[in-house]
């Protein structure tokens, strides 16, 4: 029985009833304590703490506590290995790919007679897109073919016309030397029976004859020499015509060249590899020169990724990039850095921000990067306007 319990009480007599069935001195102070006490743990020097408790549960439970142990440090060697290897990188969700995607449109005018291609399918260079009705560029290609003959002929026919003429030239050239000749000897016998007359050995008769006769010759030589004067100008007329000729010849031909490009434009064909989209040409249609039948996506895309102006001081050209397209979740795809645009993206809008006037506020401007793919799959289709993720690797 504790002390303090008077003998002979029925208190005591309780605790002596008690006590062989094991009731400790502990439950028994802790009866006899009055009500609102502290507890002794709180009162007692050397009373277990906290800390203590946390140790005696780790202690008691071994393999969890070394599990704990081997996730922390795992933890911390992934989130040191994660930030060594993310601060050598640069990315941004600001980014889609591009193109340089183009209408294609009609030169000529006419009827489509059969479109050769279908909406979104990929066509090699060279392939026939469709095909404008071409028999009214064929007439014109024959017309001006007929031009072109008749404009050869009108030169022949001029370079034969000089050819003759030259040797009228040359003929009344021989005439002329004749009738020279002539002149001459007419003259010497004038002027000899004009002595003779004076000497009275000839006759007036004579004397008068032989004076007819060189004056016949100097108009016969005068007329030659007239002769030969016309002719070398016909010469001369003739080869004007022949440049007429030959400059008609070089429009005809220039129509002629014409109508033959006009008849290719008939038949439209891909420039270069890539995807046909927003097909609005169908077979039957009347189109005209300028409209547009189709858009063309070519096979050279790329990325334009905006990034911070704060995030490219590292970025050069030839870094290599990892690539995520929205559209392949899980697809890897590799590309590199090709150029920087010299000046922000706002810079080149179509309304750039004027920051001179009005109150100002510092916003980070971003800063195209254009990344060429290194590599794209057959099995993928890339066009302008998806979304990528880039991540250059700038260190």
């Amino acid at each position: 029985m504790p002390d303090g319990i008077p003998a002979g009480s029925s208190l005591a007599s309780k605790f002596d009833a008690s006590e062989p069935a094991g009731v400790t001195t502990e439950q028994i102070e802790a009866f006899t304590k009055p009500a609102g006490a502290p507890p002794a743990s709180s009162t007692e020097p050397g009373s277990a703490s906290p800390a203590r408790s946390a140790k005696s549960w780790l202690r008691s439970h071994p393999i969890t506590s070394a599990a704990l142990a081997i996730l922390l440090c795992v933890s911390a060697i992934a989130g040191t290995l994660w930030w060594l290897n993310a601060r050598h990188f640069e990315t941004t969700d600001d980014a889609f790919i591009d193109a340089r995607q183009f209408s294609i449109s009609a030169k000529v005018s006419g009827y489509i007679e059969s479109v050769a291609v279908t909406d979104n399918e990929r066509v090699a260079a060279g392939a026939l897109l469709l095909q404008i009705d071409k028999r009214d560029y064929a007439v014109a290609v024959a017309q001006a073919e007929a031009q072109v003959a008749q404009a050869e002929a009108s030169v022949t026919n001029n370079s034969a016309l000089i050819a003759v003429q030259k040797a009228q030239v040359a003929q009344f050239k021989d005439q002329l030397a004749s009738a020279g000749a002539s002149l001459r000897y007419a003259q010497q016998q004038n002027d000899r029976y004009q002595a003779l007359l004076r000497t009275g050995t000839a006759t007036v008769q004579s004397a008068q004859q032989f004076q007819s006769q060189f004056e016949q010759a100097v108009a016969a030589e005068r007329n030659a020499a007239d002769a030969v004067d016309a002719a070398g100008k016909q010469v001369v007329a003739l080869e004007a015509q022949e440049t007429s000729a030959r400059a008609n010849l070089r429009a005809a031909q220039t129509q002629l060249d014409q109508a033959k490009l006009n008849l290719s434009y008939t038949t439209v064909t891909a420039g270069q590899g890539g995807h046909v989209a927003h097909l609005s040409a169908a077979k039957g249609a009347y189109v005209q020169a300028g409209q547009s039948l189709m858009m063309f996506v070519p096979d050279d895309v790329w990325v334009t990724a905006n990034f911070k102006e704060t995030q490219i001081a590292d970025m050069r050209p030839g870094q290599p990039v990892d690539i995520d397209v929205d559209a392949y979740p899980g697809r890897a795809f590799r590309g590199h850095v090709d150029s920087i645009q010299s000046g922000s993206g706002t810079a080149f809008s179509l309304l750039p921000p004027e920051n001179a006037t009005g109150n100002y506020v510092k916003v980070v401007q971003r800063v195209p990067v254009k990344i060429v793919f290194d590599h794209i799959p057959q099995d993928v289709v890339l066009g302008p306007g998806m979304s990528v993720v880039p991540s250059v690797k700038v260190r």
